[in-house]
């Protein structure tokens, strides 16, 4: 087994305790979303609008709340996570809702080994790509999974965002823009309950935003947008003020809280 097969051996046994507590956590809300609640961001709606029939590929899709979401407008979906209990649990959520998507389990890099059909849509959001060491084989699973013509939407948090370390309670710079290197965090709690006495062990990896256009461009995609906002939906760092419109910044705005690309394969 090489190193980074034992990182992702590593993430994956933490998504696995992870899923157990996200899915009884205030922010998931899994009961409203099962009563009809969409989990979509305003800003994921806005860039594909009505998906009505088109097939969509969702990667890295946790437990399938997002995926099964397009499912309800009409989205023909595929959901990838690489934990199996996100997988189970989105089969389980599938199967309630009466919903017509399907899911596989596997490391996203992996997902053409998996999933042959091509899709109108592949989309990934909010803590994706710093799972991954290198996004050249990321940006080529992409197109590999496009239609000629499809498009690729995805909204990330702000690789600045990832340049500080949260642990103690207060940002502190810590982390290269542009780090090789992988960077190992232990702690308890997750994002979505930072009560848990789950002990999360992570290995991860830095990608600036040059990084992540380069690999989508050199795949054969189209930049049609980037766009940078100093906003999060998800009130996920320490001291975020929220605004009238439900969304987060920090006290100052000095920097951009999150990022969204949309592409097309030529």
């Amino acid at each position: 087994m090489n190193t980074e097969n034992k990182y992702f051996d590593t993430n994956k046994a933490t998504w696995n305790e992870k899923v157990k507590i996200h899915s009884k956590s205030d922010m998931y809300d899994l009961e409203a979303f099962k009563n009809g609640k969409n989990s979509l961001m305003p800003y994921e709606l806005k860039a594909f609008g009505n998906v009505s029939e088109k097939s969509l590929l969702h990667l890295q899709c946790h437990f399938g709340q997002d995926t099964l979401s397009w499912s309800r407008l009409g989205a023909q979906c595929v959901g990838v996570d690489l934990s199996d209990e996100g997988i189970k649990l989105a089969k389980t959520l599938n199967t309630e809702l009466q919903l017509d998507a399907e899911f596989v389990c596997c490391n996203v890099l992996d997902t053409s080994k998996y999933v042959k059909e091509q899709f109108d849509i592949v989309f990934t959001s909010y803590g994706v790509i710093g799972w991954l060491p290198d996004l050249k084989p990321w940006g080529k699973m992409i197109s590999e999974r496009l239609k000629p013509g499809g498009t690729f939407y995805m909204v990330e948090f702000h690789p600045i965002v990832w340049m500080f370390d949260y642990l103690e309670g207060k940002p502190v710079m810590k982390y290269g823009y542009m780090q090789d290197e992988v960077i190992y965090e232990e702690y308890e709690g997750t994002y979505a309950n930072t009560d848990s006495k789950m002990i999360s062990k992570e290995y991860g990896w830095n990608h600036g935003l040059s990084e992540v256009i380069n690999a989508l461009t050199e795949a054969g995609l189209h930049i049609d947008y980037l766009n940078e906002y100093d906003e999060s939906p998800y009130n996920v760092l320490p001291d975020l003020i929220e605004t009238d419109s439900g969304m987060f910044v920090t006290k100052d705005k000095l920097y951009p809280l999150i990022f969204e690309i949309k592409a097309r394969k030529n």
